[in-house]
């Protein structure tokens, strides 16, 4: 009797546990499994939108978006995917291995889409939408791809697309960026990603316990990505871009006023097309190809300016009324400074300031610098925008150098020397200069006296996104410094023996400075940088050839560029 009396207690008691269970869940818990529920039998299948356009100044298209097609499978009935792929492999010309592969590598669960064929073509399309009554279980969607109508045109301003990687995607994370995104890579596409990239829609589609599909629950349509509008101007950078190709270098177009870049070349290039179609060999050639088609030398690498860098020189002499108009030094083809010989590259006699500029003598520099000293040489350079970061708004951007005894003396623990200031008068040893900041050096001198801040993007999504900045530089030069290398730098182009005498048969006046840098390997690099029309300049223009040879090189370059720039009335 005891033990009966027991068993009927622990029955109560497991009883009594159970109801206890079942109200703890149908009353307490009911809400939160029944939002389980109801997540466990809604699916979203996601429709991507276009990524933003990239559009040069007046709206012309340099980077849009062509309508790729997707083939996928609704893995529900899987008695019918084999009739699926067969079907897909016949209209493809794709082999039915391949497609089963690619359904076992993409396949999530009964309930998602698989993806087993990308990128087909619209006929391709059109055929298996023909059979959609017969094989409901396929579905073909329309993908948003890159397109790049004119191939490897402005690549390093536009940057490349592919799937994020795992540093930026631990970067972005909680910006809403997850695994296999498409992102920007290098230019205009990584800077501005945030603002171009697209928000996915899609369908929402109620399945049952099995994972079948049931009905169509809502459907919210993608957003496209915003247009970035540059400052470029596609015809001028089809110019630059033409006449540089095939020789390692940069040019680079400025509006002098306001700071717009018009155009921005550089060579090696590379087609952004190939991470859109996936090549992936030809991807590894280019990361791999020690000529670097992938750096963009305009910004992101410095290089002795050479007698460039004179107009520097020059305009510290006349502002600290070292030298002036009636100054002239005799170039006997080279000056002793200390034990040390230092060359000419010609004998050019007699030379003022107009002559040595538009000859380019070193001695006359060499005894200029040695007057004005290397600190005052190295701040001046500073005043002009030299040996510091614009603000750029492409990523990569360099500063550059300039040396000075200080920096000398602290770094090397070395002293600075006579010959070093002689060095640095001519833009060589340890002076480093981006062609950018080559290009807004000329600009102070085209707009007498404004240091600007160079910009790119002019508008995002139809609102002004333009720097528009004039900065004064820190010490305003006097007018007649300008004035005095403003025509010192028009008869490099018009005097008969001036170093960019070659300009003189263009159209369109043109004043400017050529440069020759010395470099411990290979051939010389050229520069020519100038702005025209002289009287009333709308363009600055410079020309890099990394080991390019002299700068006459450089100098043929900017007027083969400027003469058909006047040939197509964009001048």
């Amino acid at each position: 009797m005891e033990r009966k009396s027991i068993l009927n207690l622990i029955i109560i008691i497991m009883f009594s546990a159970l109801i206890i269970g079942l109200c703890d869940l149908g009353l307490l818990q009911g809400a939160k499994f029944r939002r389980l529920s109801d997540s466990n039998c809604i699916r979203l299948i996601s429709q991507a939108g276009s990524r933003g356009n990239i559009l040069d100044r007046h709206g012309e298209i340099i980077v849009d978006n062509k309508i790729s097609y997707d083939v996928m499978v609704l893995p529900q009935d899987l008695n019918h995917i084999d009739q699926a792929l067969a079907l897909i492999s016949r209209i493809l010309g794709v082999e039915v291995k391949v497609l089963k592969a690619a359904f076992k590598k993409n396949f999530i669960s009964n309930s998602v889409p698989v993806t087993v064929a990308t990128n087909i073509k619209l006929k391709e399309a059109i055929s298996l939408g023909e059979f959609k009554t017969e094989q409901p279980s396929i579905i073909v969607t329309p993908k948003p791809l890159r397109h790049y109508p004119y191939g490897p045109l402005a690549c390093h301003v536009v940057g490349y697309v592919n799937e994020i990687d795992r540093w930026r995607l631990t970067k972005l994370e909680d910006y809403g960026y997850k695994t296999k995104d498409i992102v920007g890579f290098g230019g205009v596409e990584e800077k501005y990603d945030y603002y171009l990239r697209q928000e996915e829609g899609g369908l929402s589609v109620e399945v049952n316990h099995r994972g079948k599909f049931m009905r169509v629950l809502g459907f919210e349509p993608p957003r496209n990505g915003k247009d970035v509008t540059l400052t470029l101007d596609l015809s001028i950078q089809k110019i630059t871009e033409e006449n540089l190709s095939g020789k390692k270098g940069s040019v680079i177009l400025m509006d002098p006023l306001s700071g717009e870049i018009l155009a921005l070349a550089n060579f090696p290039n590379f087609n952004p097309a190939i991470f859109v179609e996936q090549r992936s060999k030809l991807i590894s050639g280019l990361f791999n190809d020690p000529d670097a088609p992938f750096l963009n030398r305009a910004i992101g690498s410095s290089y002795p300016l050479a007698s460039v860098f004179k107009i520097v020189v020059a305009s510290a002499g006349l502002e600290l009324k070292k030298i002036n108009l009636s100054t002239s030094f005799v170039c006997q083809g080279s000056i002793m400074v200390g034990a040390r010989k230092f060359s000419c590259w010609d004998i050019h006699g007699s030379e003022d300031i107009f002559q040595a500029i538009a000859h380019s003598c070193d001695v006359f520099f060499y005894k200029t610098g040695l007057l004005i000293g290397a600190q005052n040489i190295h701040d001046y350079a500073l005043k002009l925008g030299l040996s510091r970061n614009m603000g750029f708004e492409l990523a990569g951007e360099t500063s550059g150098f300039i040396p000075s005894p200080l920096w000398r003396k602290i770094n090397k623990f070395q002293n600075w020397f006579n010959g070093d200031t002689a060095n640095l008068s001519i833009g060589q040893g340890d002076c480093l200069v981006t062609p950018l900041q080559a290009t807004n050096l000329l600009a102070v001198f085209a707009n007498r006296g404004y240091l600007l801040s160079p910009y790119i993007v002019k508008a995002v999504g139809g609102l002004d996104f333009s720097v528009k900045k004039k900065r004064v530089m820190g010490v305003a030069f006097k007018k007649s410094t300008f004035e005095i290398i403003v025509q010192g730098l028009a008869k490099v182009v018009s005097d008969s023996e001036g170093t960019g005498n070659i300009l003189s048969t263009l159209p369109v006046k043109v004043a400017g400075k050529t440069g020759t840098a010395q470099v411990s390997r290979g051939a010389t690099h050229a520069w020519f940088v100038g702005f025209f029309p002289t009287d009333k300049p709308r363009y600055v223009i410079c020309v890099f050839l990394e080991n390019g040879g002299p700068g006459h090189a450089a100098s043929l370059i900017a007027k083969q560029i400027i003469e058909a720039m006047n040939n197509q009335g964009l001048i």
